[in-house]
This record gives C-alpha cells, sequence and structure tokens, in this order.
C-alpha cells in the first residue's frame, strides 16, 4: 500500500521500501544580462570610464569657456575666435604626434604629462586674460592646450584590448564610447557658458582644466586595463593605412560645422536666438540615444548608414523652410539619430585598418579630421548665409552627407 505525505512519497516494492521525492518545480532560467552590463562587468572597466568621462566633458567646454572669457575681458569676438582657431590648428598638428607617443610608450606615461602641460596652458590664459598681457600672450598660451591627449581614444583602445577575443563586444564598447561622446559635446558647452555667465568669466576655463587633471589622473592609475607596450616598435604606418578613411571624415566634419552654424544663424534670424542650445543639444541627445540602441544591435554596413544619413540631413532643410521651430526641433533629433551608427561604423573601419599598437593614433587622426572638416564647414556655411539666407544654407550638410557616400562607394571599387 503506498503511502504519502505533502511533502515526500513512499511505496513498497516487494520487500523493499523506496522513497519517491516529489517531482520539483520548474525552475526560471536565469536572466541573461545585456550588453552593457556585461561590458562594465570587466574587472576596471567602471572605473577606468569614470575617469575618462571625468577628463572628455572638458573637450566641449575649452572652445566656449575660451570664447567667452576673451570677449568678456578684452570685448572682442574676433580676438577671441582668432585665438580658437589658432588652438584648433595647434591641435591638428600636435594631437597625432601625442597619440604616437602613448601608442609606442604608454598611457600613463605620456598621457598625464601631456595633461599637465595643457592644464598650464590653461592656467597660463587665463593670467593672460586676468592681466591684460599682449594679445600674442593669448595665442601661446591656448596653442599649448593642444598637448590634450585624445581621452576617447585611449578608451577605444582599452576596450580593444580587454575584448580582443568578442567582436560583439568590441561593437557595443564603440557605440558606447560614441554615445559618451555625444553626451560630452552636448553637456560640455552648456556648463561652460552657465559657469562664465553665472559665476565668473574664468570659472568655465578653470573648471575644465581641473576636471581634465582629475579625470587622466584616475583613468591613467587604472594600469590593469591599459593595453600592453608592444617591445618590438609597431609596423607599418597609421597615417597611410588611415589615409584612404581621412576624406570620408573630413565630409563628416564639414556636415556638422555646418549643420551647427546654419542653425544658429536661422533661429537668430527667427529672433529665437536663445532656443538655440537648447534645440542643437536635441541632435546630441539623439545621437546618444542612438548610439546606446546600435550598440546592441546588429551592426550594419556603412553605406546603409550613410544613405540613411543623407535622408536625414535634408529634414532640416525641409524644416527651415517651413520656418517651424518644433519641426526644426524634431529634424535635428531625427538627424542626431542618424549620426551615431555612422560614426561607429566610420570609425570601427578606423579599427579594422589601424595597424597594431597604433590604435590611438589612427582614431586621432580620424578625429583631426572631423575638427578640421568641422573648420571648414563652419566658414562655407557663413557666406552661404549671409548671401543666400539660412535655409539655403541647410543644403549643406546632406550634400555633406552625399559626399561623404560617395567617398565611400569609391573606395569600395577601388581595389
Amino acid at each position: 500500500m503506498p503511502y504519502a505525505t505533502a511533502s515526500t512519497r513512499m511505496t513498497v516494492s516487494g520487500s523493499t521500501l523506496v522513497h519517491v521525492a516529489p517531482p520539483r518545480p520548474p525552475q526560471r532560467s536565469a536572466r541573461v544580462p545585456g550588453p552593457y552590463r556585461r561590458l562594465f562587468a570587466l574587472p576596471g572597466a567602471r572605473a577606468f570610464t569614470a575617469g575618462n568621462l571625468l577628463a572628455r566633458l572638458p573637450m566641449g567646454m575649452f572652445g566656449i569657456s575660451a570664447v567667452m572669457m576673451i570677449a568678456g575681458q578684452r570685448g572682442s569676438y574676433a580676438l577671441a575666435g582668432a585665438v580658437t582657431a589658432t588652438g584648433l590648428a595647434a591641435t591638428a598638428l600636435v594631437a597625432p604626434w601625442t597619440a604616437r607617443l602613448i601608442d609606442r610608450h604608454g598611457q600613463a606615461r605620456i598621457a598625464v604629462p601631456a595633461t599637465l602641460i595643457a592644464v598650464l596652458g590653461s592656467l597660463a590664459l587665463v593670467l593672460s586674460v586676468r592681466t591684460h598681457a599682449p594679445a600674442w600672450t593669448l595665442f601661446a598660451s591656448y596653442a599649448a592646450t593642444a598637448t590634450t591627449p585624445n581621452t576617447g581614444g585611449m578608451s577605444r583602445a582599452r576596450w580593444t584590448h580587454l575584448l580582443r577575443d568578442s567582436p560583439d563586444a568590441q561593437h557595443t564598447a564603440m557605440s558606447f564610447e560614441q554615445a559618451a561622446d555625444e553626451l560630452c559635446y552636448m553637456l560640455g558647452p552648456v556648463v561652460a557658458a552657465f559657469l562664465c555667465s553665472a559665476v565668473f568669466p574664468e570659472a568655465g576655463t578653470l573648471t575644465a582644466g581641473a576636471l581634465l587633471l582629475t579625470g587622466m589622473l584616475l583613468f591613467a592609475s587604472q594600469r590593469s586595463t591599459e593595453p600592453p607596450v608592444s617591445a618590438l616598435r609597431p609596423r607599418g604606418s597609421a597615417l597611410r593605412a588611415v589615409a584612404p578613411l581621412l576624406p570620408l571624415f573630413l565630409a563628416l566634419g564639414v556636415m556638422f560645422g555646418a549643420m551647427e552654424v546654419t542653425s544658429i544663424a536661422h533661429l537668430d534670424a527667427l529672433g529665437l536666438g536663445a532656443a538655440s542650445g537648447p534645440v542643437l543639444a536635441l541632435q546630441a541627445l539623439g545621437s546618444c540615444a542612438a548610439g546606446l540602441l546600435y550598440g546592441a544591435l546588429r551592426p550594419r554596413g556603412l553605406t546603409t548608414c550613410l544613405v540613411a544619413l543623407a535622408a536625414a540631413m535634408a529634414l532640416p532643410w525641409a524644416a527651415a523652410s517651413a520656418g517651424s521651430l518644433p519641426l526644426l526641433a524634431a529634424a535635428l533629433l531625427l538627424a542626431g539619430v542618424a549620426t551615431a551608427p555612422t560614426m561607429v561604423t566610420a570609425m570601427s573601419r578606423v579599427h579594422r585598418v589601424t595597424p597594431k599598437g597604433r590604435l590611438n593614433e589612427g582614431m586621432t587622426l580620424a578625429v583631426t579630421a572631423i575638427l578640421t572638416g568641422i573648420a571648414l564647414g563652419s566658414a562655407t556655411a557663413g557666406p552661404l548665409i549671409d548671401h543666400l539666407g539660412p535655409p539655403a544654407a541647410y543644403a549643406l550638410p546632406p550634400a555633406a552627407a552625399l559626399l561623404a557616400l560617395l567617398i565611400t562607394a569609391r573606395g569600395r571599387r577601388t581595389p
């Protein structure tokens, strides 16, 4: 006769008493962590990312802080613009050499001294402005900030080292880095403008210098995630490897520069100049959100991304003709959504072609091409705005995106 309770059941088989365990309830399958949770579960990933973000935020602060400080104290926007333009030109020359030294000798060994030089340059600029020193001291001081390391490139190099056996995780990491770029370039000018106007004119530059130095020291202290320096000298030239891609990044920079200047001019013409900051922030916000989403999806081809980008960049052109602020804001948001996937995919190409041991230099060359393009785009959009008006100048960003698409298509056909 069987004997049963709520938790066990016993049966008699011949002369043997058999204990039968009750059936176990179905177990819930363990929740698989998302791609970003797996990314930051790596030892040291959170620490070096925190330091890198602190050091990266000033990249969006230095320029506008210098303009507001110099223009406020010297009363000349022309002088302020000339000083920042000189700093940009110096960065284009110095940044690739700094990146090459970092690849050859290690991040901590080179990045920290380079950061100290840049911070001292910022302090010299503040002193020169405050003491009414000759104008040449402003140019010399701001040019010294060109030694600022490419923090985004160094962070990408660390992810590449940590995830060298996982291409999917590398895609997620590169998408996160692009989103971080957009976030910092969106928040940086806002923080700088607030500090310079609400505190005192030099507050933006001083805060940016303090954040840069603090973030870089924290980032460099994470030695366990730093890519090792090869005892052998890296073979191949980063410039030669990345050179075919530089026209692509130059065209993308023209697109960014033209879009920013044209949007500011268009809103000013509508009497909505005060809304330019929040409206432009929508484009960066859209790119930031799209970058995070793209990191959780399967990567697309560069041609597909550029086609979507060219179509999205035409939306502000159409919205400007209607003269509607809500339409323009929505168009810029959608344009930003198309930006991050393109940049992630393009940077992945840089990663693929750059010789081993020269990744930071290759990334810095791409960034330098973008900065040069931004300057060209801003300079080209200005005369178009003056002669044809802002709506006509909005044709420049989609034209630059189409040019980037043609450059990519031609590159694929070239053996």
